[in-house]
C-alpha cells in the first residue's frame, strides 16, 4: 500500500501484530525490501535506521546522512544492524547513494502507519495539519503534514498533503486504515467538510466525530455527533 506515492513499500496495511512488535528495528524488519537481492550489502532496516538517526542528529541532506554514518562508532553501527565484514570484522555503513536509493523507493505513508501508535482502545484522536519547518525550497513550498494523535500524545500516522490539494482529500486517506470504534475524533473546520459529505456516517456507529465549532456548519456537525453518541 502507499497513500503518498506510486512506490509500494507495504503490500497491505500493517497488522496489529506488526504494530505491537517491540522496538522500531523489529517493525522495520517486517518490511519487504524493494531492492533487487543481487548486490544487496545492507538490510533495509539498517539503512532506514541510519537515515532516521542522522536526521535526528541534524542531517538535512543525503550527503549529511552519509557523513554522519561514516563518523559513527562501531558500537553504534552494530546497534543499527550493520554486520562485520572482512578479516578484521569492521562494520561499514551504507553510503549516501545507497541511502538515497532506498529512501526514494520506500513508501512514506506505509512507514508512518507501521511505526505509529495503534489507536485501538484510545478515547480520542485529534487530526490537524501543520507545515514542516525547514522543508521549503526555492522551487517548492513547505511540506504540509496532516497528523492523527491520540489523547496520550502518541502519533497514529501522518500524511503529506499534496501541494495542489488541501486537508479535505487527505483526511479520509489518513484515517481509513485504522479501527476507530469508540473513539472521539476531533478536527478543525476544513476537514469537517469531508465529514459533512457523508464519509463519517459510513463509519461504525460507536465512533463519534466532533469538529471544533468555528462555523455554523461545524456547529451543526458537532450537535449531530452528540446526538449520535
Amino acid at each position: 500500500m502507499c497513500r503518498q506515492s506510486a512506490t509500494v513499500c507495504l503490500t497491505k496495511a500493517p497488522s496489529r501484530e506488526q504494530r505491537e512488535r517491540s522496538g522500531t528495528a523489529a517493525r522495520l524488519a517486517s518490511l519487504p525490501d524493494p531492492r533487487d537481492r543481487r548486490g544487496r550489502r545492507h538490510t533495509l532496516a539498517s539503512v532506514l535506521l541510519t537515515a532516521a538517526c542522522a536526521v535526528l542528529a541534524g542531517a538535512r541532506s543525503y550527503a549529511a546522512i552519509g557523513q554522519w554514518a561514516r563518523h559513527a562508532p562501531q558500537d553504534t553501527l552494530s546497534r543499527l544492524g550493520f554486520h562485520p565484514r572482512g578479516p578484521l570484522g569492521v562494520r561499514r555503513p551504507a553510503s549516501s547513494s545507497t541511502v538515497r536509493r532506498v529512501l526514494v523507493q520506500v513508501c512514506p505513508g506505509g512507514l508512518a502507519d507501521l511505526l505509529g501508535h495503534s489507536p485501538a482502545g484510545t478515547e480520542s484522536v485529534s487530526v490537524d495539519g501543520q507545515g514542516a519547518r525547514g522543508s521549503r525550497t526555492e522551487t517548492a513550498p513547505a511540506a504540509h503534514l496532516l497528523s492523527a494523535v491520540t489523547a496520550a500524545g502518541r502519533t497514529v500516522s501522518q500524511l503529506r498533503v499534496p501541494d495542489k490539494t488541501n486537508e479535505i482529500t487527505a483526511f479520509t486517506a489518513l484515517l481509513d486504515p485504522f479501527d476507530l470504534a469508540g473513539a472521539v475524533v476531533t478536527a478543525d473546520a476544513l476537514p469537517s467538510a469531508s465529514m459533512r459529505n457523508g464519509w463519517w456516517r459510513s463509519r461504525t456507529p460507536t465512533t463519534c466525530w466532533w469538529s471544533r465549532a468555528t462555523s455554523r456548519n461545524s456547529t451543526r456537525l458537532s450537535d449531530a455527533c452528540r446526538g449520535r453518541r
